[in-house]
């Protein structure tokens, strides 16, 4: 069985919603709904790939340093809190950026794999396009901004990005 994210949760929990809304014969509860719960959805996302990433940096610095209280508080400082949205290039096309903060061979070894692996090269650029719309979303009028794609659209995304999630977990692990 595959593990569910609470993204899955909020994804699944909210369609039950709409489809409450659609049983009801309520099509404007379901527009003004269904437009909350694509931001909500898209903010959820990229928040738990922010915390997922942040946590297995801050796991690998532990493990490298044998968990040096010294290393790890200043390096959870100034390279972990609130350091995460410079990780990352969002408007790019790839995760350079973050792999080259690893040190070379290490990125050299990743862009390996990517270029021999499509799936995931396109988790790579679902990633850093829900990152994007995140910022858009958050930097602009939240209120006002308008998400040009469904929840299920967001969802996809999500789930392609999971693959990319995934990857770096286990080469976190391996190293």
């Amino acid at each position: 069985m595959i593990k569910q994210s609470i993204v899955d949760r909020i994804y699944q929990d909210n369609l039950d919603l709409l489809k409450f809304l659609e049983d009801k014969n309520e099509p404007s509860f379901m527009v003004q709904f269904n437009t909350v719960f694509t931001k909500t959805l898209l903010l959820s996302a990229a928040s738990y790939f922010e915390h997922e990433i942040c946590r297995m940096v801050q796991t690998f610095i532990e493990y490298k340093t044998k968990n040096d209280e010294c290393i790890v508080s200043i390096v959870k400082q100034k390279a972990i809190e609130r350091q995460y949205h410079t990780y990352f290039d969002w408007e790019g096309r790839n995760a350079n950026k973050f792999f080259s903060l690893f040190g070379k061979t290490f990125k050299e070894n990743r862009l390996k794999d990517v270029k021999e692996d499509t799936n995931l090269d396109s988790a790579i650029k679902s990633f850093l396009e829900l990152g994007n719309e995140r910022n858009k979303l958050v930097h602009q009028n939240f209120a006002d901004c308008t998400i040009e794609k469904t929840a299920e659209e967001v969802y996809k995304l999500y789930q392609q990005a999971t693959l990319f999630i995934d990857f770096l977990d286990r080469q976190f692990n391996s190293l």
